[in-house]
């Protein structure tokens, strides 16, 4: 899979979060939640100052056991005490772009990523929603480099 080497600003997300991990069995179920939080249980809509209409999923807060993730907006201050907030570090990311089926096209994504053997700091990893199409989705994927 076909990446380049991009340097990315601070980003700040407010949004939704959840702790899971690869190995939990109810990981998927838990990030669909969140998902279906954003945009039927009206978290999209009470976000304030959003730089863009990008949807964000971001895994951050590694551990040995599991990490956060949180699905939100990008914003330009955040005004929403009731909503997670979370800081994309700057630095050195792998971008993949995908494009397809908006579930399908990620998981393979994430799939032929896990197989590369990229020198990650595991700071923060985000997927970026270019478009809400569902069925021709374009999708950023970012790998945080050491």
């Amino acid at each position: 899979m076909n990446y380049e080497i991009v340097s990315l600003n601070e980003k700040m997300i407010v949004g939704v979060s959840t702790t899971t991990s690869n190995e939990d069995p109810k990981m998927g179920e838990k990030i669909g939640k969140l998902w279906m939080d954003l945009y039927q249980g009206g978290v999209h809509a009470k976000i304030k100052n959003k730089m863009n209409e990008y949807a964000i999923g971001l895994y951050s807060d590694y551990t040995e056991k599991d990490y956060i993730v949180t699905v939100g907006n990008e914003v330009s201050k955040a005004e929403n005490s009731a909503l997670t907030t979370k800081i994309i570090p700057a630095g050195k990311y792998a971008k993949f772009s995908v494009h397809g089926h908006m579930q399908k096209a990620v998981a393979e994504a994430w799939d032929e990523i896990w197989q590369m053997d990229l020198d990650r700091s595991f700071t923060g990893d985000f997927e970026e929603y270019l478009n809400s199409d569902v069925e021709n989705c374009d999708i950023d994927i970012y790998m945080a480099l050491k």
